[in-house]
């Protein structure tokens, strides 16, 4: 039961090692070569992609009274992939028939399955990322990193949180009290983890596996076996996910329908269900706060962990490199077309302009340089296509159409490669415009002319405070200024990056490093991954009895 575990301890260890020393580190490596993956690796995932298509996805053992499936590529075309479905009630009680094995089983030999799975999956990270890409509109270098290594880093993360958690008390302890000239009081005294109960994960559509991962490996690591929401437009990478562990808990001895696929379509999804159920107590979610208020006020039975909506916001007060803040916020901006929760949409640029290498810059150069900036790095259609990929959703299409009515167009936007595609719309408003209040998902993002800087960074920050935020920049070079800055967004529960320029990007975050979401503003309640993240999901029993002397 615990061959897993030992094969991959030392890579269990190294990550223990990296989340406490918070430097970088990975063992699945970002790029998708194949001097690293083999060299038919790429070949082999666009064949294993194409087999897939139009057919049956086979789960062996799992419940299965119907099948479903309408994914259609971003990019164009229908999957025409099937999967096997079941209603909330069967996966509950398949759950629940699983829950006592999985509870039973020692943390080495669930926590060595979650790490061989892990493995498996990056070795796949080809067929991953075909899947993502496919699913999502990513373009295939960002569904490759996102969808495998990134996701798998954080799978790993709270995995090694989850072992830290479970191990960080002995499990047992002989107890002496003294009691002066009477014989000591002895006492044998065992501690067990009691998992939490049945987990559901909603995936979004967007990310589905780094978004997932990480509530899925910490559930499983710790005892609670995980039902598998997908968004049904993006079933493809959650359910080769799903088989990887199912297959790897059977060889460990463990059941295999301690992870079960729910899969259901637009319009009879089965989520609030499965989400009110009385046996589901821990719920990861990703998605609309729409959403996430629903599940607050009905899925009272659960814990919740979530990220939803923010206003992620650039603050530009004086900077040394002018020509680098354009760039770089260029990337930001068009990347996979603005659909990341860590994209910036609010720019708030001093109303008088502001001081540069390049001499005084006024509002107005600002948003018309950044606009520049967009047209130069997507002026090649194989490189704007690349970056910008597809969009995942025909709303979100829809939202940039409706945008455009909103401000002063300082870049309009337009389609580029193949599929349903948009490059970023840019608008310039001023400060207290209604539409900065919330979150325009999409490739849309507005300059805001504000006071000054002191009073851009105070408007960013109460509006993260208040409406919620996963990322903040700031340009500047007052060192004072920047010292206040960090004080004001730590406050307001939001990260904070400062004068990022080159091939760092506020879009990044980066496991074993970086917490992604705080959990202290609306955009979401939990983090990835802090101990509370992985702690939630069980808790401590305690047998004890008198100890011969």
């Amino acid at each position: 039961m615990t061959e897993f575990f030992d094969r991959h301890r030392p890579m269990l260890d190294a990550a223990l090692d990296a989340v406490r020393q918070r430097a970088f580190w990975s063992p699945f490596p970002e790029i998708p070569s194949g001097k690293i993956y083999g060299e038919s690796a790429r070949q082999d995932g666009e064949t294993g992609f194409a087999a897939l298509r139009h057919a049956a996805f086979e789960l062996p053992g799992h419940p299965n009274q119907r099948r479903l499936g309408a994914e259609v590529s971003p990019f164009g075309g229908a999957l025409g992939i099937t999967y096997p479905a079941a209603d909330a009630a069967t996966l509950i009680a398949a759950a629940q028939a699983a829950q006592p094995a999985l509870a039973a089983a020692s943390p080495e030999a669930r926590v060595g399955a979650c790490l061989e799975a892990l493995v498996r999956l990056n070795h796949m990270s080809f067929l991953i990322g075909q899947a993502t890409m496919h699913t999502t509109g990513q373009a295939f270098a960002m569904a490759f990193q996102a969808g495998g290594p990134h996701a798998q880093d954080r799978g790993l993360e709270a995995v090694a949180m989850a072992w830290d958690e479970m191990t960080r008390f002995a499990p047992q302890a002989r107890w002496e009290k003294p009691q002066g000239k009477a014989a000591p009081i002895l006492l044998e005294k065992h501690w067990s983890i009691v998992p939490a109960g049945l987990s559901l994960a909603i995936g979004c559509n967007t990310f589905p596996t780094w978004n997932s991962y990480s509530g899925i490996f910490a559930s499983l690591a710790t005892g609670n076996p995980v039902i598998v929401k997908p968004h049904p437009a993006a079933i493809l990478p959650l359910a080769l996910t799903v088989r990887v562990l199912r297959e790897v808990l059977a060889e460990a001895g463990l059941p295999a329908d301690s992870v079960l696929l729910a899969v259901d379509e637009r319009g009879a999804e089965i989520t609030q269900e499965l989400a009110t159920d009385p046996a589901v107590r821990l719920i990861d979610y990703t998605g609309s706060a729409a959403f996430g208020d629903w599940l607050r006020s009905h899925a009272t039975q659960a814990q919740l962990f979530t990220e939803e909506a923010g206003v992620n916001t650039v603050t530009i007060a004086a900077t040394d490199d002018f020509a680098g803040i354009c760039d770089n916020l260029a990337f930001s901006l068009a990347l996979y077309s603005g659909q990341m929760c860590t994209a910036p949409q609010n720019i708030y640029v001093p109303e008088g302009g502001i001081d540069t290498d390049q001499g005084r810059k006024s509002f107005d150069e600002v948003g018309l340089a950044l606009a520049g900036a967009i047209d130069a790095l997507l002026a090649d259609p194989a490189r704007a296509a690349g970056i910008c990929g597809a969009i995942a959703n025909q709303a979100t299409l829809e939202r940039v159409q409706q945008a455009r009515g909103l401000g002063r167009v300082l870049r309009d936007s337009a389609p580029v490669g193949q599929g349903r595609t948009a490059t970023p719309l840019l608008l310039a408003l001023r400060d207290g415009d209604p539409a900065c209040e919330r979150e325009c998902f999409g490739p849309v993002a507005f300059v805001v002319a504000v006071k000054d800087a002191d009073a851009a960074i105070a408007r960013a920050a109460e509006l993260a405070r208040r409406k919620g935020a996963i990322t903040a920049a700031l340009y500047d070079r007052d060192e004072a200024r920047i010292a206040r800055a960090a004080q004001t967004f730590a406050a307001a529960g939001v990260n904070l990056s400062v004068n990022l320029t080159g091939n760092i990007y506020v879009n990044q975050s980066a496991a074993f490093s970086d917490f992604h979401v705080t959990g202290a503003n609306p955009a979401g309640n939990a983090c990835l991954t802090d101990t509370a993240f992985v702690a939630s999901r069980f808790r401590r029993a305690m047998w004890r009895r008198p100890a011969a002397a």
